[in-house]
């Protein structure tokens, strides 16, 4: 999830440097755990999407209507399953097949047993809709300081304006903390390691994120915070394949400069060279999409892209959606019913104020009745995925 950073994106990527990167960091991200199963070859990748059906997996990034956070989504007093199923089904009328959706560790550790419960009470409804999630661990966007218990109002016209980031940047902060995020993962994939209802694990998104809504909350986060999540990222990649999961591991790359080895940051090379398939997020228009699919392809693995659309910025669904189809190549937009996240309003209504819904919605497709924002945007939305009208 884009906050308000830019984007810059760049049409190649070498490979040799990142194969040397790859052979140098290995030892150093290893469990020592004899039965975690070593990251996918480009060859399994393949045959994993092709066991898969070479399915086109499309969605949406998900959120119930009813919550305005990751907590309040998966907290036992606020499980919303009526407004799940229903807005689940909304996706399923439009084509959907797959929905991207975000866990948090304090969910977990408050209530472990009750959270891998709501977990599978998710993927049962998902999978009568014919949905496969795939599920998000970690995520440095917006608000750094997370806490159990009722969460915050929305704050009136302001964009995701209570999503809160995972791990906060205390635990973040206190190695002390990191066996307890390591069970989470852990716990969480031996679950559902061998369950087909799930279509992969995105173990941290947009991990150097050092934006995360500050502008309006200056002063919450360490000035080391990159390089915190840098020594924690190939951990967790490591704990997740401690479960030997047979899903796909994945973490998208968001932002930078993808044209050459030398101009990858430390996090890309991290996130690049430890996914099984590779991801990516891409809020511009159809020719920034096509360079960042062609450049990508260079690795030879399944492509998605997980996060795009914002209207404002050209990133739509024609024809956005249609290239990704086109190029089979995996697409999640940002935001699906407009609720309690408030993102239909843009980026900057952190430092701009906006009194009523914008001309344009920046997110999300639907009405919370189920209506379409733009009927003509949903019947290209159908007719491209192929549901029957």
């Amino acid at each position: 999830m884009e906050s308000l950073a830019r984007h810059r994106f760049a049409p190649r990527l070498g490979l040799a440097a990142l194969a040397l990167f790859s052979f140098a960091v290995a030892p150093a991200i290893s469990t020592g755990t004899a039965q975690a199963r070593p990251m996918w070859t480009p060859a399994q990748a393949e045959s994993w999407h092709k066991a898969n059906g070479n399915q086109w997996l499309r969605g949406s990034n998900f959120l119930p209507s009813s919550a305005i956070n990751q907590i309040e989504m998966w907290a036992s007093e606020s499980f919303d399953e009526p407004t799940i199923d229903r807005e689940l089904g909304y996706a399923q009328s439009l084509g959907f097949n797959s929905m991207r959706v975000f866990l948090h560790d304090l969910s977990y550790q408050q209530d472990p047993a009750g959270f891998l419960k709501r977990v599978d009470r998710f993927l049962t409804i998902a999978e009568k809709h014919k949905i496969r999630p795939l599920f998000v661990f970690f995520d440095s966007c917006w608000y750094p300081l997370p806490y159990l218990g009722a969460q915050m109002a929305p704050r009136p016209y302001t964009h995701n304006s209570g999503w809160v980031q995972s791990p906060g940047v205390a635990a973040l902060q206190a190695p002390g903390e990191y066996p307890r995020l390591r069970t989470y993962v852990t716990n969480v994939v031996k679950r559902f390691a061998n369950d087909n209802r799930i279509a992969g694990w995105d173990v941290w998104n947009e991990p150097d994120n050092f934006d995360g809504g500050a502008v309006a909350r200056p002063n919450l986060e360490p000035k080391n915070k990159v390089d915190l999540v840098n020594a924690l990222l190939p951990q967790v990649f490591a704990w997740a394949r401690d479960s030997n999961p047979t899903q796909p591991l994945t973490s998208g790359v968001w932002k930078g400069n993808w044209s050459e080895d030398a101009k990858l940051s430390a996090t890309d090379r991290i996130q690049l060279e430890n996914s099984d398939v590779i991801s990516f997020h891409n809020y511009g228009d159809d020719g920034s999409l096509k360079r960042c699919i062609d450049s990508l392809r260079r690795y030879n693995r399944p492509v998605i892209c997980t996060e795009y659309m914002a209207r404002p910025n050209k990133s739509v669904f024609n024809p956005n959606l249609g290239l990704t189809k086109a190029e089979n190549v995996g697409a999640y937009n940002w935001g699906f019913v407009s609720g309690k996240s408030q993102t239909i309003y843009p980026w900057d209504s952190w430092t701009k104020n906006y009194t009523s819904e914008p001309p344009v919605w920046f997110h999300d497709i639907l009405r919370m009745d189920g209506s379409a924002y733009i009927p003509e945007e949903v019947q290209y939305i159908r007719r491209t995925t192929g549901a029957a009208n």
